[in-house]
């Protein structure tokens, strides 16, 4: 299915009603797979805008994966009377929890959507926006389960799309300053139930699916951005009584921090795109190339790191990582490709992340040293 959205689409308050949620807490469906997302009661929808249940909590992750420059609401839930245990440094959420990611797009006057800065809306107005999906991980009895919500042209109503599904996008870059050849067109990509269990099982073949951004050192971070300054959010967590104890302050660093060294944002970077396959138990762990900071040998983390399989792939490269040779580096040539049996990361992106490999070549270059024996 394609659908290409253009010009904003008027909607009457009668076809909201189908979402309208009240003020009715959110609903755990425990075996039930709901073909319309407005049955689990998470947000209340007018004709302004879409806003989360207040019995829900939006976070921010300190280090966030690019996903086509899509904006994106973040929203957990867990049932009155049940809490999370912080076990290990790390968040057990009880079943019965729903974590939602809501995708979108901000728009102009004119209906065109455009390419900007996630500002990280704890709402999101539907007369400056066009939603695309919402996913949700909803924690039951037997494990994380994925659910891949596509909104519809009227915007009332997300249904529930197994296989996914794929649109076409048209992005305008929001600066005066540039022309037509800064467009971007585009087939968005929303991933069926398999797709999502690649990401979001980082401990292979068995370990199940998990929460990637609701986790401790992501919510326990100090987050400094277009939302000014939030801290830990496992204190808010505390303060619904979803959480046994508070976790502690962490120090994980966003690739978006400007501030922080050049060598912590790549490696930040390559933490939140690459390490839930790239680790000694993911699904890339053949490969060698841990890019997850579990590793301190250099070769491990890609430098002067031979690729298992060479070919077309490898772009025809010798090493993963050349020191200040980024164009003689595969990390670049896979980050920089569109094509399917090349592309790293190889789900959740159609367009070349322009800003991130930027980020990459600059680290890269900047590294002394050389692969020569």
């Amino acid at each position: 299915m394609i659908i290409r959205f253009m010009r904003p689409l008027v909607v009457g308050a009668i076809l909201f009603s189908l979402l309208a949620c009240s003020e009715s807490p959110p609903v755990f469906h425990e075996s039930e797979r709901p073909l319309r997302l407005s049955d689990w009661n998470l947000f209340d929808l007018s004709e302004e805008q879409l806003t989360p249940s207040a019995a829900s909590m939006v976070f921010h992750p300190a280090n966030q994966l690019f996903t086509d420059y899509a904006h994106k609401m973040r929203t957990l839930w867990i049932p009155q009377g049940l809490q999370a245990q912080l076990l290990d440094d790390e968040i057990h959420y009880p079943v019965g929890t729903v974590i939602s990611k809501t995708f979108y797009y901000p728009r102009n006057s004119e209906g065109q959507l455009l390419k900007t800065t996630d500002p990280g809306n704890e709402a999101i107005t539907l007369q400056e926006n066009l939603l695309v999906e919402t996913r949700l991980l909803v924690h039951r009895e037997s494990g994380w389960d994925a659910f891949p919500y596509v909104w519809n042209q009227e915007q009332n109503e997300a249904f529930l799309r197994v296989a996914g599904t794929s649109q076409a996008v048209a992005l305008k870059t929001d600066n005066s300053e540039s022309d037509d050849s800064d467009d971007l067109d585009f087939m968005y990509f929303v991933p069926n139930e398999n797709q999502c269990s690649g990401c979001h099982t980082t401990d292979h073949p068995g370990g199940g699916m998990r929460p990637l951004g609701a986790i401790a050192n992501q919510l326990s971070s100090t987050i400094s951005d277009g939302r000014g300054e939030i801290s830990n959010q496992t204190v808010a967590m505390m303060e619904k009584g979803w959480l046994s104890q508070q976790a502690a302050d962490a120090a994980t660093i966003s690739w978006r921090n400007e501030s922080a060294s050049l060598e912590d944002r790549a490696l930040a970077y390559l933490d939140i795109h690459c390490a839930h396959c790239h680790n000694p138990k993911g699904a890339a762990d053949t490969s060698g190339l841990f890019l997850d900071g579990s590793s301190s040998d250099i070769v491990s983390m890609g430098i002067c790191k031979p690729p298992v399989a060479a070919g077309g792939g490898a772009g025809n490269l010798q090493y993963s990582i050349v020191p200040s040779e980024p164009d003689q580096s595969i990390l670049v040539y896979r980050m920089e490709s569109s094509e399917p049996d090349e592309m790293m990361p190889e789900l959740g992106r159609s367009l070349i992340h322009s800003e991130g490999v930027q980020l990459i070549r600059q680290w890269i270059s900047a590294m002394s040293g050389s692969c020569q024996n």
